[in-house]
């Protein structure tokens, strides 16, 4: 300060004019400043300049120059104040490093190299490794459209049709390595195979399945030609069914209920039903409760489009279908089929024990010629020509099935890329990649999409993106033996992801038309759905969203779009089994499905020919949609569960319990324990909405504390209370099992209905149990506490009035 003070008087004695120095300060958007103003009397004049961060003004005497007296006070003053402007100065200094450190993290290139990805309602995701600046939500999106658009899908589609891939053969062993080598040429963390070693069955070649006519004599006479002899059902049990023909409509519990009605005897005949409406399995299941000896399934003009001018299936062609009533290797249920080491050592009981065979529309036509008995009901006529259907019956038929079981490698393929925030969080995505035909519609186009979407994502891995969450990209084998390869994977890690697999999304029968759209789906993904549907263009309706045009044709959009998972479906074992949040997307005819599907007919011409040269567009659809989802579930801070709809799920269904409440209070018994804990879930759902609301979105710890319990709502609707070995299936909305809403449903239907006319499973000669209904009813109510107290958080937190 000594040496600051004598500067000071130094200038002043060598100055030859007065001067006058004023320090301004400047407010700027980023940062303060001290601009200097100068006033002299004459041009030319210099002063020394001193940053001070107040503003001084110089001591004024006019007529004379600054002397000893005038002085004085001043510096006086200036020691008293020293040390306050030092102290004022360091502060400024400190902010403004401070404040710059800051500008300059966001902006420096080099430093951070972050990615700032903001949702256009003012949500952020922050993901690293990158070298952009800020990017919007429209511009992440803008991102991968662009390089969605550079790829070739339509001839991966074309190539992959072509290409011959039943699960164990030669030709599936080829396209692996060509799939597994494409994998590893993008820009993933990991590549790798799994493979299981399971029970395939297949046609035996030296004996070929038969159908005769019986004679007279209850002989096995002439033989009725089966054109495609590659045709066959996976799993039906083997040997020789005779029995009097009967025609069942779609083989449904409530057509053979009709039957039995209308006094057509099913005990020890052959069923003659249409494919369409329920699975295979499902139609031999119901088949085998009500007594039939076995089963023909065809497939009836009248279940497919009439248009003349799109392509039809030749009445000479069979459908193919597996009849397992589950999912994966049958002969190792609930259990992986690793090393070749088959356990335990009992079947599935879903394996039916009676034979079924696939065959075509022109065989079928000379069945049904000979069926005797009433006419079928006008609902249940179909289009083959000839005289009105008759549910008979008809003259005897012997049938014959010779498949055979073979052990089998198949072997699933992976790709991911890692999460950076959360890694040991896994967003799946999956497509079915075996194929019995050409299977352009069964599984090249999911392949196809699959293909495009490790591509793409691998690209805006190289332009800086980064997903919050890790993206997992599976090729499944064994998928038209029942979801063979995925369900055994499930089974092989169930331990490990039923806690970190966020979410599956299925790329399975994507394409099978482009009027109408469904979503097989869980309940937790509906309202993501909504919102992804409103960002894609509609494949046929130009200058109109998929939202819109869903809309258009019927205002509730969810009733028009949203269907519960089947078993059939690739998703199914995710949910109903692993507990894990799953969907199906599909494009369908607005006229009657594809017809094509599981024939040998399903080639990428007649695909391409059915969507009338619009595969490309619908295709490419699929691809936004699925890869828009799968950018929001990576990468959004909080996961966009809707987990209160499954409050609403229940709502739904207690009109139907509500039904047998007079029936039940007449039994001394009541349905509130099931009310009282969806009372509860709903208070939980509603308490971590507000929680999540109110919190501070930075706090990482606090969002992946309400992410965990939100990504396992879907688990928490496993049943504890049953065996996964006994019912794999142990979902309480979605599975099998008297542990299931459904299950008491049925069960509550005997309270009015008469046991004779039911199933023989449901009817169990006595009609309806209390003690059988007690415990369904504590089997489901439990869960779903269970669920809700889950929900609720920490054991201090839980608040419920059970």
């Amino acid at each position: 300060m000594e040496r600051l003070w004598g500067l000071l008087q130094r200038a002043q004695q060598l100055s030859p004019q007065r001067s006058q120095t004023i320090y301004k300060r400047v407010e700027g958007p980023h940062q303060r400043r001290l601009e200097e103003e100068e006033e002299d009397r004459e041009e030319g004049a210099e002063l020394p300049v001193h940053f001070c961060p107040m503003e001084l003004r110089g001591p004024e005497s006019p007529g004379s120059r600054a002397g000893l007296p005038n002085l004085i006070p001043w510096a006086a003053a200036g020691r008293r104040a020293a040390p306050y402007l030092v102290l004022t100065a360091l502060l400024i200094f400190t902010g403004a490093f401070l404040l710059g450190y800051v500008a300059f993290r966001r902006s420096c290139q080099a430093c951070g190299d972050s990615l700032l990805v903001v949702s256009e309602d003012g949500n952020y995701e922050l993901g690293l490794d990158s070298h952009q600046g800020t990017l919007y939500w429209s511009d992440l999106q803008a991102m991968f459209l662009r390089l969605l658009g550079e790829g070739r899908l339509e001839d991966t589609i074309r190539e992959t049709s072509l290409r011959q891939r039943v699960a164990g053969s030669p030709g599936m062993a080829v396209l692996a390595q060509d799939i597994v080598a494409a994998l590893s040429r993008q820009k993933l963390d990991h590549v790798w195979t799994d493979t299981h070693y399971v029970g395939l069955q297949f046609p035996d070649r030296a004996h070929p399945n038969t159908l005769r006519w019986l004679d007279e004599t209850g002989r096995a006479g002439e033989q009725l030609p089966l054109e495609d002899p590659d045709a066959y059902c996976p799993y039906s049990a083997t040997g020789n069914a005779t029995g009097k023909l009967v025609y069942a409509h779609y083989g449904r519990p409530e057509d053979l209920q009709g039957l039995r009605a209308r006094g057509v005897e099913l005990t020890d005949s052959l069923l003659l039903v249409r494919v369409g409406v329920t699975s295979f399995a499902q139609k031999v299941a119901s088949a085998q409760d009500f007594g039939a000896k076995g089963v023909l399934i065809y497939p009836d003009p009248a279940d497919f489009s009439q248009d003349p001018h799109k392509p039809s299936l030749s009445s000479h062609r069979a459908v193919y279908g597996h009849v397992h009533l589950g999912t994966g290797d049958p002969y190792t249920p609930g259990f992986p089929s690793f090393n070749q080491t088959q356990f335990p050592p009992v079947a599935s009981s879903g394996l039916p024990s009676i034979p079924a065979q696939p065959i075509s529309a022109d065989i079928a036509f000379h069945l049904l010629r000979k069926l005797k008995g009433p006419v079928a009901p006008q609902e249940w006529q179909g289009r083959l020509p000839g005289s009105p259907y008759r549910l008979g019956p008809g003259p005897g038929l012997h049938l014959e099935v010779n498949n055979h079981r073979t052990s089998t490698p198949i072997s699933n393929i992976f790709g991911c890329i890692e999460g950076l925030a959360e890694p040991d969080h896994y967003v799946v995505i999956g497509a079915q990649r075996d194929a019995w035909g050409p299977g352009a519609a069964k599984s090249a186009v999911g392949t196809g999409i699959l293909l495009e979407l490790v591509r793409t994502f691998s690209s805006m891995v190289s332009n800086g993106f980064r997903p919050r969450r890790s993206l997992l990209f599976i090729s499944w084998d064994g998928g038209d033996f029942g979801s063979v390869g995925s369900t055994e994977w499930l089974e092989g890690y169930l331990s490990v992801l039923h806690l970190k697999a966020v979410a599956y999304v299925s790329l399975d029968n994507a394409v099978l038309g482009d009027d109408k759209f469904h979503a097989k789906t869980s309940p937790l993904l509906i309202s993501l759905i909504e919102n992804i549907l409103k960002q894609v263009d509609s494949p046929n309706h130009s200058g109109q969203t998929l939202y819109e045009q869903v809309v258009f044709t019927n205002p509730s959009w969810d009733a028009e779009v949203i269907r519960p998972l089947p078993m059939d479906s690739s998703a199914y074992s995710f949910t109903a089994f692993a507990g894990v949040p799953a969907v199906e997307f599909s494009f369908l005819e607005d006229d009657p499905a594809y017809p094509f599907l599981h024939t040998k007919e399903d080639t990428y011409e007649n695909l391409h020919k059915m969507l009338q040269g619009r595969l490309p567009a619908v295709a490419q659809a699929v691809a936004q949609l699925a890869g828009q989802l799968l950018i929001r579930l990576s990468h959004d801070h909080l996961l966009p569960f809707d987990f209160g709809r499954y409050g609403d799920v229940v709502l739904r269904h207690i009109g139907s319990l509500n039904e047998f409440s007079g029936d039940l209070k007449a039994r001394g018994l009541t349905l509130q324990w099931v009310y009282s804990a969806r009372g509860d879930y709903i208070r939980a759902a509603e308490k971590l909405r507000k929680e999540i609301y109110s919190s501070e979105e930075r706090d990482e710890r606090l969002m992946r504390m309400y992410n965990v319990r939100i990504m396992r709502v879907e688990y928490y609707l496993l049943s504890q209370y049953v065996s996964p070995a006994d019912f794999p299936f142990r979902h309480i909305f979605l599975g099998h099992g008297d542990h299931t809403l459904g299950a008491l449903l049925d069960h509550l239907q005997l309270l009015r209905s008469n046991s004779s006319g039911a199933s023989p499973k449901l009817s169990q000669a006595l009609g309806f149990q209390e003690s059988r209904f007690r415990r369904q009813l504590a089997l489901l109510t439990w869960t779903l506490q269970g669920a809700a107290n889950a929900l609720g958080g920490d054991v201090w937190n839980i608040d419920n009035n059970f």
